[in-house]
């Protein structure tokens, strides 16, 4: 089934080809520039710094809905062992298999095509199963810092959570900004809440993913006339699942990756963060958000930290 009219009409509206030249392999990163960053810096207040990153364990949040994405495997390979010999330092060693967008994670831009393309016009089969992501691989991203901004979209309307059908729309995006009383800008990275990250610290990981509030359709359009760098949330699938329209699946991924050029977040747990910038009343920080560099990645998993 073909992507609607309708999608075509907003791919067109945030598509940013070309916009950094015919080799940018970032998108909307380049939106973080020095200026960006020193600015960024300069509005920490408390110095109170806050993870956001879900714990990589073996129960983790993936439940089975796509395929192959596993939580952490985590295996020790050595324990106590002296490995130069009786009497010398012992070590321990571990490893883990996982999937790279099992927990809190950044999606790398070619995360997802559409129409046999992805982020700046490339081919969708430039991704292989040896030379994994030729273009926009992960490892691209290079260093992800820059002033984050939480649109408390929860808070904003009095709820701790939003209920599961609920599509993030533009409208509680500005609700939320108003309520923070704070500008999003150009360069900024946002991170929108939903609460719906409580069902999955309550234990029900299958509740969590199913149904979920989720960023509207309608979202990619806000982001891109603000110029954000980056996006990301406190849900599975990013977008509202099920989703708004029909047989319309991930529609936001395609937007935002694939035509606008913008990585986003998912699975980040923003409960703490939430309480904190209502305790100072300030919803903006410092945020590092470093990805691991896999080269060739189409995610990676992530630790963020907000620092107010």
């Amino acid at each position: 089934m073909s992507l609607p009219a309708e999608f075509h009409d907003i791919a067109k509206r945030v598509n940013n080809w070309g916009r950094w030249g015919a080799d940018d392999e970032i998108g909307t990163l380049n939106l973080i520039t020095d200026e960006v960053v020193r600015a960024a810096a300069a509005g920490i207040t408390s110095g109170r710094r806050v993870p956001l990153a879900l714990p990589l364990k073996e129960d983790g949040v993936q439940a089975g809905m796509i395929p192959g994405r596993i939580n952490p495997l985590h295996t020790m390979v050595q324990i106590n062992q002296e490995i130069f010999g009786p009497g010398t330092v012992a070590c321990s060693d571990d490893a883990v298999t996982m999937g790279l967008q099992a927990a809190t994670h950044w999606d790398a831009l070619t995360h997802v095509s559409h129409s046999g393309k992805i982020y700046n016009g490339r081919p969708a089969d430039t991704i292989t199963p040896h030379t994994r992501a030729q273009y926009s691989g992960i490892e691209k991203a290079g260093p992800i810092v820059s002033r984050g901004v939480l649109l408390d979209v929860a808070r904003a309307k009095g709820l701790d959570r939003l209920p599961g059908n609920h599509a993030v729309t533009p409208e509680d995006l500005a609700e939320a900004e108003e309520f923070g009383r704070v500008t999003v800008r150009a360069g900024d990275i946002v991170l929108v809440r939903t609460g719906q990250i409580q069902v999955y610290l309550a234990g029900d990981k299958h509740g969590y993913g199913f149904p979920s509030p989720g960023l509207s359709v309608r979202t990619p359009e806000w982001f891109h006339a603000r110029d954000v760098a980056a996006v990301a949330n406190d849900t599975l699938t990013f977008e509202i699942f099920p989703p708004e329209f029909e047989n319309l699946w991930l529609p936001v991924h395609a937007l935002d990756l694939v035509e606008m050029g913008m990585h986003q977040g998912q699975n980040w747990n923003l409960e703490t963060l939430s309480g904190a910038c209502a305790d100072q009343q300030q919803y903006t920080f410092l945020l590092s958000a470093m990805p691991e560099p896999f080269v060739g990645g189409t995610g990676t998993p992530v630790a963020p930290v907000a620092i107010l």
